[in-house]
C-alpha cells in the first residue's frame, strides 16, 4: 500500500466546508483502491493574520515543501475588502505561496457536465462538446510588478512585467497539453496596445516552431472574452498571463455553470496545490450552502497530476457526473424549473459524491 501525504489549507470562508468535502473523497479513494492518504492541515489567509499575524507562517511553508500536494480552499475576508489601506492583506498569503513553491502554472479545465447545460445562461446548443483547458501564468504580470503610490498618495501604479523564460515555461506546458488533446493553441494577450504583450507573442511563436504539429492563434484578450461565450467550442488550449487569465476563467466557469463547479491545479516543478477557482464566499460562510463539487473535482486533479491515478481520478470525476445525474443539486446550480431536482448543502452533496465511488 503506497503512502501519499496530503498538506489541506482550508483557508477562509468557505474554505473549510469544502476541503471537508475533498478530503472525504480521498479518503474514499483509499479505501477503495487500496492507497493511503495522510493529512495534515496549515493556515493561510485571515485565519493565519488573525492566528500569528501573518498571511503566510513559516510553518505553512515549511509544511507545504514536505508534503506531495495541497489541497486549498481560498483566501479572503471583507473586513480587507472594504478596507483598502490595510498593509497586511489575505490575499498576499496565496500569492505567496504560489512564489515560494515555484507555481507558475495554473491549469483550469472547463468542460460542463451534460446535466447542467440549462444551470449556465448560455444556450445549451452553444455549450454543449466544449472542452477548454486553460494555461494561466501565474507568479508573474502586474500581481507580482513593481507597484505603489506618489504624488501624495494621489497616483497609484502597478506594472505589467514579464520575462522571456516566464513566457516559455508556461507555454512549453500548454503546446505539450495541446499535442495530447485537439492540437490547437490560442494564446491571448494584448499585443496592440501592452509590450510585455508583444513580448509574449514574439516568445509563442518563437516557440510554436519547435511544434509544427499544434496550430496556434493568436487573440486579443477583448476578442477571447467574446469569443468563449459566443463559441466556446472553437477553443481547446488557451494560453494567457496572470491578469487576463484571472478575469477570463471566472468569465468560463458561466460555461460550466457555476464557479462551484470548476476545479484548478497550480503547478511548477515540485508540489502541485490543488483548488477551486470560487473565493471564499463570507456571505454563505458557515450555512452549509456551498458547492463542494470544485474542491472534489479538484482533489480528482490531483489524483491525476501529482499521483498519476488516473483510473481513480475517472472514478470521482464519475461520481460527480452520477450525483447530478440523479438530479442531487447544491443552491447554485439548481434550476426550479427542471422536475425532480433535490437541492442539497454542502455536506449532504459531499457524501452523495463518496458514497458513489
Amino acid at each position: 500500500m503506497k503512502t501519499y501525504r496530503v498538506l489541506v489549507i482550508p483557508g477562509d470562508g468557505i474554505g473549510k466546508e469544502v476541503t471537508a468535502c475533498g478530503k472525504r473523497v480521498l479518503e474514499r479513494v483509499g479505501e477503495k483502491f487500496g492507497h493511503r492518504f495522510v493529512f495534515e492541515e496549515a493556515l493561510i489567509g485571515h485565519a493565519a493574520i488573525e492566528a500569528t499575524g501573518s498571511p503566510l507562517p513559516d510553518e505553512t511553508i515549511e509544511k507545504a515543501r514536505a508534503t506531495d500536494a495541497i489541497l486549498f480552499g481560498a483566501v479572503g475576508h471583507p473586513d480587507y475588502d472594504n478596507d483598502p489601506s490595510l498593509s497586511v492583506r489575505p490575499e498576499q498569503g496565496l500569492l505567496k505561496i504560489r512564489k515560494e513553491l515555484g507555481l507558475f502554472a495554473n491549469l483550469r479545465p472547463i468542460k460542463p457536465f451534460d446535466e447542467l447545460l440549462d444551470a449556465s445562461p448560455i444556450k445549451p446548443e452553444v455549450l454543449k462538446g466544449a472542452d477548454i483547458l486553460f494555461f494561466r501564468e501565474l507568479t508573474g504580470d502586474v500581481y507580482f510588478g513593481e507597484r505603489g503610490r506618489r504624488e501624495g498618495g494621489n497616483v497609484a501604479y502597478d506594472t505589467m512585467v514579464y520575462a522571456r523564460y516566464e513566457v516559455e515555461r508556461i507555454a512549453r506546458k500548454a503546446f505539450e497539453a495541446a499535442r495530447s488533446r485537439r492540437r490547437k493553441l490560442t494564446s491571448v494577450d494584448k499585443a496592440n496596445v501592452l509590450e510585455s504583450s508583444r513580448l509574449w507573442r514574439e516568445v509563442v511563436n518563437d516557440l510554436a516552431r519547435q511544434y509544427p504539429d499544434v496550430t496556434v492563434e493568436h487573440l486579443f484578450v477583448d476578442t477571447a472574452a467574446m469569443k468563449l461565450i459566443k463559441d466556446p467550442r472553437s477553443f481547446d488550449v488557451v494560453l494567457t498571463g496572470n491578469l487576463f487569465g484571472d478575469i477570463l476563467t471566472d468569465e468560463a466557469s458561466q460555461i460550466a455553470g457555476s464557479m462551484g463547479m470548476l476545479a484548478s491545479a497550480s503547478l511548477g516543478d515540485t508540489v502541485g496545490l490543488y483548488e477551486p477557482i470560487h473565493g471564499s464566499a463570507h456571505d454563505i460562510a458557515g450555512k452549509d450552502v456551498a458547492n463542494p463539487l470544485a474542491s472534489i473535482l479538484s482533489a480528482s486533479l490531483m489524483l491525476d497530476i501529482s499521483f498519476g491515478l488516473k483510473p481513480e481520478a475517472d472514478a470521482v470525476t464519475e461520481a460527480v457526473a452520477q450525483t447530478l445525474r440523479e438530479g442531487f443539486r447544491t443552491a447554485d446550480i439548481a434550476d426550479a424549473r427542471t422536475p425532480g431536482e433535490k437541492v442539497l448543502n454542502t455536506e449532504a452533496m459531499g457524501k452523495k459524491v463518496t458514497e458513489r465511488i
